[in-house]
């Protein structure tokens, strides 16, 4: 029997680099290789595209950035010189025109926010996850509020600031945020994994945090915090083309933390994971309704994972859509598919044939 030749692109160049090799890992551990010819294909920070060596644990364990490579001997990946190192892929479009299918395990500016998806619908490749339009509109929250609240589905309140904004009347735009009241989160509108994400209780603190927004994005969310349990649903596409709800999951802080940041994701054992969510019958089944309802107004393929909050009333509020949400073994989009009766491999392989049947074209 022929095997479905894939390509796993990972790494990349956003801040989400090192987040993107480690859940390139957990997939290239998932796929059947009595199924699948897989062909692992890294992007360094600097946009260099190399073939790295067929070895999941490199990424899973290290998760470090992938090197630089200019050409000459092999980079080995960190950790293990003897892994095969890295290859510098000179000609991309012919490796990527050998495949019959990518995931793109790409997460943030530069893969995740359609400018990946562009090649290879370029290139008349299919792959996993959302189109370019889709992708573009849900990395920028801005304008992923726009599509959600025409939807109806109820948003954070915010305002938006974009760098020139900022640089030359900080004055106006202190005044629009306080009107948001405190606390407020100050976050880039296009990046993820909180990464330049800043808790702001004192206004005399909004300079520095956003200085630190600006460093990632010259687009910048101010929002207005929202007392709330966070709960998370995933989306997959079925084979008839409609959006299927995974059970919800609750994250609960336990750590020393102001709010859900890096380091509570990644980095400490600071959250505790409730899946599916202990909540009310009808409040999982409006939760799960609106994901869908999400996933529809920004035009999404494949998957996503959507984030809300839950007020003490059962009140719905919609934090944000992730077209490719993590992979990595701790992560919350396969945790819960795993909780609703899909593991691990079953869910790499139903978002890869999801690819392979939907094929290529606008999406």
């Amino acid at each position: 029997m022929t095997r479905t030749r894939i390509a796993v692109v990972f790494g990349g160049r956003s801040t989400e680099h090192a987040i993107s090799c480690v859940s390139a890992g957990s997939v290239l551990a998932a796929l059947d290789r009595e199924r699948y010819d897989v062909v692992p294909v890294g992007i360094t920070r600097e946009g260099r595209w190399v073939l790295a060596p067929d070895d999941p644990s490199q990424l899973a364990i290290h998760g470090t950035d992938l090197p630089e490579v200019t050409g000459g001997p092999a980079v080995a990946l960190p950790g293990d010189p003897t892994a095969g190192g890295l290859i510098p892929l000179d000609d991309g479009a012919a490796v990527l025109g050998s495949v019959d299918v990518v995931f793109p395990v790409l997460h943030g500016a530069y893969g995740e926010d359609g400018t990946v998806q562009g090649l290879l619908e370029m290139a008349g490749i299919p792959y996993v996850g959302s189109g370019v339009l889709s992708s573009a509109a849900a990395m920028d929250k801005a304008v992923a509020r726009v599509l959600l609240t025409a939807a109806g589905i109820p948003m954070t309140p915010a305002v938006v600031v974009r760098a020139g904004d900022w640089k030359t009347d900080p004055a106006a735009v202190s005044d629009r945020a306080r009107g948001l009241g405190l606390p407020v989160f100050v976050k880039p509108a296009r990046g993820g994994s909180s990464i330049g994400i800043t808790r702001v209780d004192d206004w005399a603190d909004l300079p520095a945090a956003m200085a630190a927004a600006l460093r990632c994005d010259p687009k910048v969310l101010i929002e207005a915090a929202v007392v709330g349990r966070e709960v998370e649903c995933g989306i997959l596409e079925g084979a008839d083309g409609l959006p299927a709800a995974s059970v919800p999951a609750e994250i609960r802080l336990v750590g020393d933390y102001a709010f859900y940041d890096f380091e509570a994701k990644y980095l400490d054992a600071a959250t505790e994971l409730d899946c599916p969510a202990e909540l009310p019958a009808d409040v999982t089944e409006a939760l799960q309704d609106a994901a869908r309802r999400a996933f529809t107004a920004l035009d999404c393929s494949g998957l996503a994972r959507v984030d809300f909050f839950v007020g003490a009333d059962g009140e719905l509020t919609l934090n944000e859509v992730n077209t490719m949400p993590g992979f990595t073994p701790s992560s919350m989009f396969p945790r819960m598919w795993a909780a609703t009766g899909l593991d691990y491999p079953a869910l790499v392989d139903r978002l890869v044939q999801t690819a392979l049947r939907r094929g290529t074209g606008l999406r």
